[in-house]
């Protein structure tokens, strides 16, 4: 029986799945993303990921016929490598494909930017999908995965889609952790939104009984205050803002259909994060206005889209399936 590995390795958690030929789970494993410990630390997290995912399914890593990943960027998609990732810390290179070439046995190895991952994802897994559609991931940063035409953009280095990283306020007060300015990942991903509130707060001086200073403030405190915190609130309004001109960005570069959105900021929000862009976004575009919903596949769309990319030779396309 043929089995397939995924591999979803982000900012904060790293998951593996083991399936069969349909796509049925058989063993699984989670942990989290090693920081401080450098990228070889990553790299042998992944493998005992891998490891694990198997001995829960029952089986080997040799047995395994190809992997798919889908990682955090940028990518050097020819070195099979993770370079100088923004948000894990300590870590400048990730070795990927060659040391999951050699757990496995098999050349058979395909390595994707994660939102790449998840727009294979939404495509393969779905009855019927728009040819033209966008997976958006709004977590430890924030990323796009694009399909034009039924095609998947990936860019001749797999770092297409960084949309994250477009400037939407060249000269405003955050710095992104790539240490460009005014990104829309620096203001809006779930590692970045408590600085935005502590600017905000310096410059507006809003009332607030959020714990700004304490360690361990985080995005989700944020998210937890909306309604009965003025300063929450202002954060909240001001998160709308940018993810709804980076959104029209998105809509204008590429004129999706459909934009599935997922990220542990949006699947744990939606209405604060969703619901506003759908009311802003009307008066932010020249051009038709596309569905924006929230995915169906959860926390598990990358790894999902890695399988698929697994049994499809890289590509996503069902034809390809091997059997």
């Amino acid at each position: 029986m043929r089995m397939y590995a995924g591999v979803d390795l982000g900012a904060t958690n790293l998951r593996a799945v083991v399936t069969d030929v349909e796509g049925r789970i058989l063993g699984r494993d989670r942990r989290s993303t090693p920081q401080n410990e450098g990228g070889i630390a990553v790299t042998e997290a992944v493998l005992d990921s891998v490891r694990a995912a198997c001995e829960a399914a029952g089986t080997t890593t040799t047995r395994i016929t190809a992997v798919g990943i889908g990682s955090i960027g940028p990518l050097d998609t020819a070195a099979g490598a993770v370079e100088n990732p923004v948000n894990v810390d300590g870590a400048d290179r990730i070795p990927l494909v060659g040391p999951v070439q050699n757990l496995v046995d098999s050349e058979a190895v395909y390595l994707h930017n994660d939102a790449n991952a998840g727009v294979l994802a939404e495509r393969f897994y779905a009855d019927r999908a728009p040819d033209d559609m966008v997976y958006l991931t709004i977590s430890s940063g924030i990323g796009a995965g694009v399909c034009v035409d039924g095609h998947l953009l990936s860019g001749w280095d797999g770092n297409a889609g960084e949309i994250g990283h477009v400037a939407l306020d060249s000269e405003g007060p955050v710095t992104c952790g790539c240490g460009g300015t005014g990104h829309w990942e620096a203001f809006c991903s779930g590692e970045n939104i408590p600085e935005y509130a502590r600017i905000l707060h310096d410059r507006e001086d809003v009332e607030t009984d959020l714990p700004l200073e304490a360690d361990g403030f985080d995005a989700a405190a944020v998210f937890d205050a909306a309604g009965a915190d003025p300063l929450a609130d202002r954060v909240l309004d001001r998160l709308a803002h940018w993810n709804s001109h980076g959104i029209a960005t998105i809509v204008h570069a590429y004129a999706p259909i459909t934009i599935s959105v997922g990220g542990a900021v949006a699947l744990n929000n939606p209405e604060l994060v969703l619901d506003p862009v759908r009311e802003r976004l009307p008066d932010l575009v020249v051009s038709n206005v596309p569905e924006i919903r929230l995915t169906e596949y959860g926390d598990d769309i990358v790894v999902k889209g890695a399988v698929a990319s697994a049994m499809t030779a890289g590509t996503g396309d069902r034809g390809r399936i091997r059997r």
